[in-house]
């Protein structure tokens, strides 16, 4: 009978993960999962771990930590299962600073609740992002966004939300613009742009809904982008980015918003872009876009 391999990101969350790690086990054994644990030593390794424990045919594989662990593990189960085949199950317990994508498809950040949801192993057929050759499991960004992302990694003494929000409000004083040409089958557009905001999910950051409308069981990619021309656009642009529903930041004159299957990007000078979360690229020019519809099976 195969057996969950764990893969701990010790350091997700500011640490929060080592810390929660002790209750999570207990849950864990008293859900009666059947479990080893891998624990990442440094960035980029639970891609590594996740690619091994899926060669040695563990079912399911849980990750402890935040949404860029996440994404790093459905990177390397992709690696392992090669030509665009399904992957996972996969588990999640929440342990990182947003915690985004748990949040969107409902799993308890309860460890009690998340360890029995991981137990009962009732999975959902998710989509996945992917930019140029990477997967996604919440969103990826292109300018500000990423920009923010790049001055918060900076902040050591904020944790949560409020680094975010810090952050990005520092980005906004920086007032950086490029000029792009963005092409998807439904449309092109070019012109100076301050943010391109690609979501599988709706939220990011654990207070920005960057994509509102975006869903991860559609099988499409949600499309915003848009152009602030002052510092003072931008900031009343900020707040409206933390409204899911009426009121949107997408609802403003300049800001679009729509939906796609695949996305051409071809930038000015080169500009920031992170995939969930994490900076894949600090300058880059020309990016490609696609969407693989339920390619993820996620225990819910």
């Amino acid at each position: 009978m195969p057996v969950a391999r764990v893969i701990l990101n010790p350091y997700a969350g500011r640490w929060s993960s080592r810390q929660r790690w002790p209750a999570a086990e207990a849950a864990l054994r008293e859900a009666g999962l059947a479990y080893e644990v891998a624990a990442t030593e440094r960035p980029g390794q639970a891609q590594d771990l996740a690619r091994q424990a899926a060669l040695d045919g563990c079912s399911p594989i849980v990750v402890a930590g935040g949404d860029g662990t996440v994404g790093e593990v459905v990177n390397g189960l992709a690696q392992a299962a090669g030509d665009g085949a399904p992957i996972g199950p996969i588990g999640i317990i929440a342990a990182g600073t947003a915690n985004d994508i748990v949040d969107t498809v409902g799993i308890p950040r309860d460890l009690r609740a998340a360890a029995q949801t991981i137990a009962r192993g009732q999975s959902r057929p998710m989509d996945l992002g992917e930019v140029n050759g990477r997967l996604f499991v919440n969103n990826s960004a292109i300018g500000l966004e990423p920009y923010v992302t790049l001055i918060q990694q900076r902040y050591r003494r904020v944790q949560g939300p409020l680094r975010y929000m810090l952050a990005a409000l520092r980005g906004i004083a920086d007032c950086p613009r490029w000029t792009m040409r963005l092409e998807w089958d439904g449309g092109q557009c070019e012109g100076p742009t301050t943010l391109v905001a690609i979501g599988n999910g709706p939220r990011s950051g654990g207070l920005f809904y960057m994509a509102p409308h975006a869903s991860p069981f559609d099988g499409r990619l949600a499309l915003v982008y848009g152009y602030r021309a002052t510092r003072l656009q931008m900031l009343g642009t900020l707040p409206r980015t933390m409204r899911p529903g009426k009121g949107s930041y997408v609802e403003i004159d300049g800001i679009h918003e729509t939906q796609m299957s695949w996305l051409r990007v071809r930038i000015d000078r080169p500009a920031p872009a992170h995939a969930d979360g994490e900076v894949f690229a600090p300058a880059i020019r020309e990016l490609e876009y696609k969407v693989w519809p339920g390619r993820l099976q996620i225990l819910v």
